[in-house]
């Protein structure tokens, strides 16, 4: 057995943090020197209207626990309200994405299998256009898809955790 990558411990306040103005706080909780190889892991902070990304489906398996707030989950055609503790399972080829909602930040932790043959589909949806998180076209292309999004830059930024309601 080849040795592991060192293991390490982090607190989420003391993680890497970045703000973009229609997606919310984006807490990376691997470090940049060591990605994770084959699960990514991260928690989204969104306030009311921010969306976790554009509507998409990927042809891998993701997970996703609300653990504070409240959000709309956009997934397979459907809107549905979820809070805390709320698990969602998103198997290979549904297309989904989370809108925050309510008065007050949504925190999600989200995974999701890496594999060398992943691929990302963004349709067109009239349900996630309504909440400004569908592509504007059927593509594979997400410079396509999210070329509205282009002009917005990731920003530093610092996280109130724990989370207050």
């Amino acid at each position: 057995m080849s040795p592991a990558p060192d293991w390490y411990v982090l607190n989420v306040a003391d993680a890497s943090t970045v703000h973009h103005e229609r997606a919310g706080k984006w807490v990376r909780l691997e470090r940049p020197d060591q990605p994770f190889a084959e699960v990514g892991v991260n928690i989204r902070v969104l306030e009311p209207g921010d969306t976790s990304g554009l509507y998409h489906a990927e042809n891998v398996e993701e997970h996703f626990l609300v653990i504070s707030g409240h959000c709309l989950a956009l997934i397979g055609g459907q809107e549905r309200e979820l809070g805390p503790w709320d698990f969602v399972h998103v198997p290979p080829g549904v297309s989904h994405t989370f809108v925050g909602a309510g008065d007050g930040p949504c925190s999600i932790l989200m995974m999701g299998a890496r594999t060398s043959d992943r691929r990302t589909f963004y349709p067109h949806s009239e349900l996630a256009a309504r909440h400004g998180a569908s592509s504007p076209v059927d593509t594979e292309d997400s410079i396509e898809a999210y070329a509205d999004w282009a002009a917005i830059p990731f920003e530093d930024a610092t996280l109130d955790w724990p989370p207050s309601n």
